[in-house]
C-alpha cells in the first residue's frame, strides 16, 4: 500500500473547493456522472481511431445506491486509470503544483475554471470518504484503489477488478443523508443528466406485483442520449418538436412555434427555442430555457447569454463555447457570449418576420400570445425594436390588425388635431369603456385596444418613436375634446350659471378614499349623455407607470383625479339648473346681491392700489381689502350651502351622478343599493 500526501494542507485547498462549490452542492452527482460519460466517450473515440482494439460491450454508466451502507457508487466502463494517472489527474489537481495552485487561486476561487479533476473533488461536499477503484483499458494495467477522507492524506493500493473502467464510491457524510434517498437521487439525475450522450442507469425499473413495487431485470435508464437539438431539422417532424416540448414542460400549453438553432462558426451553438403562450405575468415565465454544455445540464438561469426579453422563451440551448466554472453554473463575460446573444436575437426576429410575411393570418391569430413577448423586446432592446417595428401589430376594438405604418395611414385624415399631431385613441377595457368607445366611433374615429401588461410603457416609447403623435385613452376627456380641431360646437353657459351647476353636483359627489372629483359644465350637444366622468391622460398614465416602474411611487401615492363633465345642452341638466334657480331664488337673491356689492368694493380698492408699493398703501385700505375678500368667500360658501341643501333632496341630481359612477364601475356597496332603490321609486 502506498500512502501519500496530495501536497496541500487541509486548511487551504479543501476550504477553497468547498466554499467555491457550496452554493451548488447538489451538482456533485452531475460532475461525477459527466466525468464517467467523458471517460466512456473517449474510449469510443479510441476505438473509432483503432487505438483501442478490444470489445466495447455495454457502455452504460450506472449509479447505485446502498442506503444500508450509506454509499453512492458511480460506475463506468470507460478508459479507467493507472496509478500514475490517478497521481497526475487526482493528486496533483490538473497538473498544478500544490503551492503554485494555492498561490494562484487562494484569493479568487472563481478563477478555478476548466481544471480537470476539480469536478471530482465536488464529491467531498457530501462524502466523508471517497474511494476510486479503477482499471485502465491499457494492456498489462493493474487495478488500483485510491482512498481519501478529504484531508491531504490518501492511500493508493493494488486491488482486484476484472473489467476496465472506474467506480467512484462515496461514503456519504452524516449531514448529507438526504442524498441517500432514492427519490432525491432520481430527481437530481433527471435534472442534470437527462440528455447525457451515454446511457445512464439508476438501478432497475420497478413494477407493481402482489400489491407492491418490485424490481425487474430492465435497467432504469434516466436519459435520452440523442435529444432533438442534436438532430438535423430535416429529419424531424412537427410532432417531434411538440413531444419534446411536452417532455420538458408537461403542464404547459402547446407552444406557438419554435426555432431550431444550429451554428458551428464562429462559435458552436445548437438548441431549440419555443415561443410559449404568455399573456400576463412575465416573472413567472422566466428560467425556462435550459443551458447545456455538450448535453450536460448547466443551469436554467441564462441571463447574460440570452438577452433579457428572450428569457421569456422556453427550450434548450447547448454550447461548449460558453466559459463555465467548476460548478458549471456561473457564466463569465466572454466575447462568444455576446456573439451568441446577437445571433439568437437575429434568429428570433427573422423567424417572426418570416411568419408575418408568409402567413399573416396565422401571425394575427397568435398575436395576443406573442404581444407581451414582442413588446418586451422592443422596450428593452433597441436593435430588436428596429426589426420588430416592421411586423409588430396594433389591434383595434373591432379585432382588426394593422402594422404601425398601416395604422398611421388609416387614421391620418380623421385623427389629426389642429396642431398637426396624429392622435391615437385607445381603450384598455372593452366593457368598462364601451360608452366612450362608442362615442369615439360615432365621430368616425378608430380606437385601439391596448389591454396588455406592457402597453403603458409601450405607449410612452411609441410617442417618442413616432413623429408628432400622441396616445389618448378614450375616457380621458369628452369626445369633442379628444382630438381638438378648429370647430367648436354649442354655446357655453354664462360663468355664473356654470358655478350654480358645479355647486349643485360637487357637494353630492361620494367621498371616496384617495379620489377627487372636479365638476365642470360644457355644451356637448343635446343628444349626448347628460353627465360624463373622465380622467386626464397624463396623471392616469403616470399612476399606471408607478405600478410597474421603480422610482415612480410618488405618482402612485397621489389621489385619483376625475372630471365630472355636465352637458349643459342636455334637457335634464337644463331642468336641474332651472328648478334649482327657481327653488332657491328667495335665498339666493340677497346672497348674490351681497356678493355683487362686495365684488364692486373689492374692485374699487384693488384699482386704488394699482401701481403703488406695498409701503405706500395705508394699513386701513389693506385691512379693508382683506376683510372684503373674506366676506366674499363667506357669501360664496353660503351660496354653495344653499345649493347643496337643495341638491341633497333632488333625486335627479343623485340619479345622474350614480349613473355616471355606474358607467365607470365606481358605484359599489351601499351607494349601489341606494341607487337601485331610488331607481325603483322614480319609475
Amino acid at each position: 500500500m502506498q500512502k501519500g500526501n496530495i501536497g496541500v494542507t487541509t486548511e487551504n485547498i479543501f476550504p477553497i473547493i468547498k466554499k467555491f462549490l457550496y452554493s451548488d452542492h447538489e451538482i456533485f452527482l452531475r460532475e461525477l456522472v459527466s466525468n464517467a460519460v467523458d471517460a466512456t466517450q473517449k474510449l469510443k473515440t479510441l476505438a473509432a481511431t483503432g487505438d483501442f482494439k478490444g470489445e466495447l460491450g455495454d457502455l452504460t454508466v450506472r449509479v447505485k445506491l446502498d442506503k444500508e451502507n450509506g454509499t453512492i457508487t458511480i460506475s463506468d466502463r470507460g478508459l479507467g486509470m493507472t496509478a500514475e494517472e490517478i497521481d497526475k489527474y487526482i493528486n496533483q489537481i490538473a497538473f498544478s503544483g500544490a503551492n503554485d495552485f494555492l498561490e494562484k487561486y487562494k484569493d479568487d476561487a472563481n478563477a478555478i475554471i476548466g481544471h480537470f479533476g476539480l469536478g471530482f473533488y465536488s464529491a467531498f461536499m457530501v462524502a466523508k470518504t471517497v474511494d476510486i477503484v479503477t482499471l485502465s483499458y491499457k494492456e498489462s494495467a493493474k487495478a488500483v484503489k485510491w482512498s481519501c477522507d478529504g484531508s491531504p492524506e490518501f492511500t493508493l493500493e493494488e486491488t482486484e477488478r476484472s473489467d476496465r473502467g472506474t467506480d467512484i464510491i462515496l461514503h456519504v457524510d452524516e449531514d448529507c443523508k438526504e442524498f441517500l434517498e432514492e427519490s432525491r437521487l432520481q430527481g437530481l439525475l433527471t435534472k442534470y443528466c437527462h440528455f447525457l450522450a451515454v446511457p445512464v442507469a439508476f438501478g432497475k425499473k420497478k413494477e407493481w406485483k402482489d400489491g407492491k413495487q418490485v424490481e425487474t431485470d430492465e435497467d432504469n435508464l434516466i436519459n435520452d442520449t440523442c435529444p432533438i437539438w442534436t438532430k438535423k431539422p430535416s429529419d424531424l417532424k412537427e410532432e417531434d418538436y411538440k413531444k419534446f416540448y411536452r417532455d420538458l414542460y408537461p403542464m404547459a400549453d402547446e407552444p406557438l412555434f419554435w426555432i431550431h438553432l444550429n451554428v458551428d462558426y464562429p462559435f458552436n451553438l445548437t438548441g431549440v427555442l419555443y415561443f410559449p403562450k404568455i399573456k400576463s405575468n412575465i416573472d413567472l415565465q422566466r428560467n425556462k430555457i435550459q443551458l447545456y454544455c455538450n448535453q450536460v445540464y448547466v443551469t436554467d438561469s441564462v441571463e447574460g447569454i440570452v438577452p433579457d426579453f428572450l428569457t421569456l422563451l422556453h427550450g434548450v440551448i447547448d454550447s461548449p463555447d460558453i466559459p463555465l466554472n467548476v460548478s458549471r453554473s456561473y457564466l463569465q463575460s466572454d466575447s462568444n457570449v455576446k456573439k451568441i446573444s446577437t445571433y439568437i436575437t437575429k434568429k428570433v426576429s427573422d423567424r417572426l418576420q418570416s411568419i408575418f410575411k408568409n402567413d399573416r393570418k396565422e401571425f394575427e391569430e397568435k398575436w395576443d400570445d406573442l404581444k407581451i413577448f414582442i413588446n418586451y423586446g422592443m422596450l428593452t432592446q433597441e436593435d430588436f425594436y428596429e426589426k420588430a417595428s416592421k411586423f409588430a401589430l396594433f389591434k383595434d376594438t373591432d379585432n382588426k390588425y394593422y402594422t404601425f405604418e398601416e395604422y398611421q395611414t388609416l387614421i391620418k385624415d380623421n385623427q389629426t388635431d389642429k396642431n398637426g399631431s396624429l392622435i391615437y385613441l385607445y381603450a384598455n377595457n372593452l366593457d368598462e369603456q364601451y360608452t366612450y368607445i362608442d362615442a369615439a366611433k360615432n365621430k368616425g374615429y378608430n380606437v385601439l385596444l391596448m389591454d396588455g401588461q406592457l402597453d403603458v410603457p409601450m405607449i410612452n416609447m411609441l410617442e417618442q418613436k413616432f413623429e408628432k403623435s400622441h396616445f389618448t385613452r378614450v375616457d380621458s376627456d369628452i369626445v369633442d375634446r379628444l382630438i381638438v380641431k378648429e370647430d367648436q360646437k354649442g354655446e357655453e353657459l354664462p360663468h355664473d350659471k356654470q358655478e350654480v351647476l358645479s355647486s349643485l353636483f360637487k357637494g353630492q359627489m361620494p367621498k371616496v378614499k384617495k379620489t377627487e372629483f372636479h365638476v365642470e359644465a360644457h355644451a356637448l350637444g343635446e343628444n349626448n349623455a347628460p353627465i360624463v366622468i373622465t380622467q386626464a391622460e397624463y396623471m392616469r398614465r403616470m399612476k399606471d407607470m408607478a405600478s410597474i416602474q421603480p422610482g415612480m411611487s410618488f405618482y402612485g401615492e397621489m389621489p385619483d383625479m376625475f372630471n365630472l363633465v355636465l352637458n349643459s345642452d342636455h334637457r335634464l341638466i337644463k331642468q336641474v339648473l332651472s328648478d334649482a334657480e327657481t327653488a332657491c331664488a328667495e335665498k339666493l337673491v340677497p346672497v348674490e346681491s351681497e356678493i355683487a356689492m362686495l365684488t364692486l368694493r373689492r374692485n374699487e380698492l384693488q384699482k386704488a392700489q394699482e401701481g403703488k408699493k406695498d409701503e405706500e398703501i395705508p394699513t386701513a385700505e389693506k385691512d379693508e381689502l382683506s376683510d372684503v375678500e373674506k366676506k366674499i368667500e363667506a357669501q360664496k360658501t353660503e351660496k354653495e350651502n344653499i345649493l347643496n341643501g337643495y341638491a341633497a333632496g333632488n333625486k335627479v341630481v343623485h340619479q345622474l351622478i350614480d349613473l355616471a359612477l355606474l358607467q365607470n364601475n365606481m358605484l359599489k356597496g351601499e351607494a349601489l343599493t341606494n341607487f337601485v332603490k331610488r331607481s325603483v321609486e322614480m319609475i
